[in-house]
């Protein structure tokens, strides 16, 4: 899929244009035992990534369409200021969220993963909000919808966990893995945004 979402849509995984993570791989690992993220959660979420790979459009549709729609003050991060949809925005972020989905489970978490949750930050904040396509929608995505959102993506995957041969068990530990990412990401995510907090509040 990467090569799919690759230049015009702005997914710049692994490239030069991608920045250095202020995080290091030595924190990155004490945030993975902080979280209790072990090799056997790689390894489910490999598994994960298998069975999610033929439903991210559907999975993302029904997080952008079927819930965040519905949500006033989550919608309008899509929207223009006058609350106008702006489809090519929400067709390619959505393409790029697909591929998150998809890097959250088959990536290594190393240095350029770690460099690209510095640029998904960078993205929701005020420093990059919009500029990947060159639209004009709210300034920045505050930390806390973020944050409280994992909630709902957390939940509501567990669903499409399930539609493959995976037992019970096997469904189980993959959205176990699927969550412990989630709060990892979520914890790189925070720290720009304590940056910022320096100078303004977009929390």
């Amino acid at each position: 899929m990467a090569k799919v979402i690759a230049g015009t849509l702005a997914y710049t995984y692994g490239s030069a244009e991608v920045g250095t993570s202020p995080v290091s791989l030595k924190e990155l690992e004490d945030l993975k035992v902080a979280v209790g993220f072990t090799a056997e959660d790689v390894q489910y979420l490999r598994k994960a990534g298998a069975v999610l790979e033929s439903q991210t459009r559907q999975i993302v549709e029904h997080w952008r369409s079927g819930i965040i729609a519905s949500i006033p003050n989550l919608a309008r991060h899509s929207r223009t200021p006058a609350g106008e949809p702006i489809p090519k925005y929400l067709a390619q972020s959505n393409l790029r969220f697909e591929q998150w989905i998809l890097d959250t489970c088959l990536r290594p978490y190393d240095q350029d993963w770690l460099n690209y949750q510095q640029e998904i930050a960078l993205r929701h904040t005020s420093l990059k909000k919009n500029q990947a396509d060159g639209v004009e929608s709210t300034a920045y995505v505050p930390f806390r919808d973020i944050a409280a959102f994992v909630a709902v993506l957390n939940d509501t995957i567990k669903p499409y966990l399930g539609y493959g041969p995976a037992s019970a068990d096997e469904v189980d530990a993959m959205h176990r893995a699927w969550c412990r990412s989630l709060q990892l990401q979520i914890a790189l995510w925070s720290r720009l945004y304590m940056d910022l907090a320096k100078a303004k509040n977009e929390w």
